[in-house]
């Protein structure tokens, strides 16, 4: 069950009191706080389907080899990924049962995109301070499957450790804005039984962290107080990676799978130019301190297989990722020397 505004917490609770003491309108509050419990409920059924995709791709690809490196050894590689979109997280269903401010235009219940969905979208109506509200859901990337660069290197420390560091630049997809970056470390197990080693097979752990940083074009919110400053959502992800990998060599061609488990951190963020509704209630902070309400943290077990060639200094590697969702990953790294 939803909470009102009026009832959680002292700094709300005050913040209200002032509203009404100077509009003297305890219906608008009302209104106000159902616009907003509405807003929280969009949110996490448009974004969370584009954030658990944005945890899959950034698992993917950590771990170039599981072989032990060389101190001082220094492989750089040009990255590019590639996520299948599934279908089932295009959309959903909104109905006019979900909301308590907003109705669908024209209908009881539609199909909506998701922010990895299509470019449709549903017109939502309210009344503010007795006067319409007319919102345009926002839209999703309109792609099958997503693809970004990023570049990797790794150098190798002591002990058959190395350490990895991850950078993409900003993505700019239709409606949407992706980064990631992260670092890690690497420890080759297999150094310490010969006999692995002698049948060239090489086994190693990692541990990384990466951030995951995804801005939408969110709710255009416009009001007879003005734009209340929805549009756009942020989304920043803290996400702690462990890997076990194996792996057989067979000449210059290298075969390895992986297991990944992930636990990632979400926290939400409304972002845009704020409204003249500013000037009355601190909107902006209300939302955003309600948005902890749909905070989570999550947790990812992930396969991964992968095969890696070398031609002089120069590897080709391609790997897939699959559990929840299939990620693929193909890189052309070179090894200094």
């Amino acid at each position: 069950m939803r909470k009102s505004l009026l009832v959680k917490g002292g700094f709300i609770a005050v913040v209200f009191s002032s509203f009404t003491a100077n509009a003297q309108d305890v219906e608008t509050i009302q209104e106000v706080n159902s616009l907003i419990d509405d807003a929280i409920f969009f949110t996490d059924k448009y974004i969370t389907p584009a954030t658990d995709a944005a945890v899959y791709q950034a698992a993917s690809g950590w771990m170039n080899t599981p072989r032990k490196s060389n101190l001082w050894d220094f492989t750089l590689g040009v990255h590019v990924n590639t996520f299948l979109v599934p279908k089932s997280d295009r959309q959903f269903r909104l109905s006019n049962s979900d909301f308590s401010f907003f109705n669908i235009d024209g209908t009881d219940s539609a199909m909506t995109p998701s922010a990895l969905g299509s470019d449709e979208f549903v017109t939502l109506t309210g009344m503010l301070n007795n006067a319409p509200v007319v919102v345009k859901s926002p839209e999703g990337v309109n792609r099958e499957t997503i693809i970004y660069p990023y570049i990797q290197g790794s150098l190798g420390l002591w002990k058959g450790t190395e350490i990895i560091a991850k950078y993409s630049p900003e993505i700019n997809l239709k409606h949407v804005n992706y980064q990631v970056y992260g670092v890690g470390l690497k420890h080759n197990l297999s150094q310490y039984f010969k006999y692995l080693e002698s049948k060239k097979i090489s086994i190693a752990a990692l541990a990384a962290y990466s951030k995951e940083d995804i801005t939408v074009e969110f709710l255009d919110v416009q009001t007879s107080y003005g734009n209340l400053g929805f549009t756009s959502l942020n989304s920043l992800i803290d996400t702690w990676h462990f890997q076990l990998s194996a792996a057989k060599e067979f000449k210059k061609l290298e075969l390895s799978a992986a297991i990944i488990m992930n636990n990632s951190d979400f926290e939400y963020e409304i972002q845009g130019e704020k409204g003249s509704i500013e000037e009355i209630i601190p909107l902006h902070d209300i939302v955003n301190e309600r948005l902890t309400v749909i905070d989570k943290i999550k947790y990812n077990y992930i396969g991964e297989v992968a095969a890696r060639y070398q031609f002089s200094r120069f590897y080709l590697q391609t790997s897939i990722a699959f559990g929840k969702f299939v990620n693929s990953n193909i890189s052309l790294q070179y090894k200094f020397k």
